[in-house]
Formats: C-alpha cells, sequence, structure tokens
C-alpha cells in the first residue's frame, strides 16, 4: 500500500498548496521548509526542476509511490486521446480516491484505510485494493456492516456537486461512477503537460 507517513504540512508547505490536507497552517507559515526559512535564497528552477516538482506534486496529492506513478502513466499514454489528461483520469478513477470524491472519507489517505480495512464494497463485492481503477457503471458503497458503524458513517458528508462524473444516493449510502472526468472538471492544480515532458526525456 502507497503511503506517505512523514509530516504532511511539510509537504504543503514545500509545494505552497495544501496538498496532503486542510491548509489550515499554511496561514501561520507558508514558508519552503529548512532551517533558514524565508531568509534562504532560493535559486530558480530549472525547466528539469520545474518538471519534477509537478511529478512530485501529484504523487503527494494521490497518495502514490514513484513506480506506482510510473505504471499509471505508462498506461496513460498506452491509451487513445492526451497523454497529460488521461494521467488525471487514471488517477481520479482510483478506488481510494473515488471513496473521497463520494464523501464517504474525509481525506485520501482516510479513503485508502477504508478501503484496505474492507469497508468498502465495488458491484456488490467486498474489494480492498486503493489502486482499483473504477469503470463507468461501478457502484461503491459501505460494506452491510459499515454502513451501520457510527465511527464510520460520522465522516460521510456526501458528494460535492461540481464532481459531476458520480452519483451519490445519500438514503442508500452509495455512490455511481458514471464517466471519467474531463480535465476542467477536476480542481487539482496540476499541470499534467509538464510531467508528460519529464517522461519524454
Amino acid at each position: 500500500m502507497a503511503r506517505y507517513t512523514g509530516p504532511k504540512t511539510k509537504i504543503s508547505r514545500r509545494f505552497g498548496e495544501p496538498i496532503t490536507g486542510n491548509g489550515k497552517w499554511l496561514t501561520k507559515n507558508s514558508n519552503p521548509p529548512g532551517q533558514h526559512g524565508a531568509n534562504k535564497k532560493r535559486k530558480t528552477l530549472s525547466e528539469y526542476g520545474l518538471q519534477l516538482k509537478e511529478k512530485q506534486k501529484a504523487k503527494y496529492t494521490y497518495g502514490l509511490l514513484e513506480k506506482q506513478f510510473r505504471r499509471t502513466f505508462e498506461e496513460a499514454s498506452r491509451r487513445r486521446g492526451v497523454t497529460g489528461e488521461n494521467l488525471i483520469k487514471l488517477l481520479e478513477a482510483r478506488l481510494d480516491n473515488t471513496v473521497f470524491r463520494l464523501g464517504i472519507a474525509p481525506s485520501r489517505q482516510a479513503a485508502r484505510q477504508l478501503v484496505s480495512h474492507k469497508h468498502i464494497t465495488v458491484n456488490g463485492e467486498v474489494l480492498n485494493i486503493p489502486s482499483y481503477s473504477c469503470k463507468p457503471g461501478d457502484v461503491i458503497s459501505l460494506k452491510n456492516k459499515s454502513a451501520v458503524n457510527a465511527s464510520i458513517t460520522g465522516f460521510v458528508r456526501g458528494k460535492n456537486p461540481k464532481f459531476n462524473w458520480m452519483e451519490w444516493n445519500e438514503a442508500e449510502m452509495k455512490g455511481t461512477f458514471i464517466a471519467y472526468p474531463e480535465r476542467e472538471s477536476v480542481p487539482e492544480n496540476i499541470k499534467e503537460q509538464l510531467i508528460v515532458e519529464l517522461y519524454s526525456k
């Protein structure tokens, strides 16, 4: 299971965005990490540095390790269409991300834990693989036993209306992955073209 267990705020400060959770600490200290803080002279990043930074940002955002991210990119490049957009679609279609987008879990890390601990079903079958790629028509829900567990349902907040590639039935605690999202519908601030250029070297 791919996961980052270090300080989340440090990663958010590195990129200047709340990519691993809420950004409440960024308002207190938005300087990049390091003992010299704001006084340290920051070098202008090279073209390669910008591309690498964008790839790292995407990896931390979706919680993938290098090998997984590379495999996802290779799958995106094999598919028809724009490779960068395909990459975002595949990342968004991951089961852990879908559980998070449906509002079943408050964060991607929490969603990954729900999936790994067998609380989530896909089309009625328990699935504990966070990297499972959802397909249009897949129905994602909490396992019957988990759906009556207050410690789990207490975090369910329902889907954000702007995520129009999914449907959420609050009464049945069930969501449907309708289609792969269009790039403009995904709110993440990731310049996927830089990642494509990095891997194309």
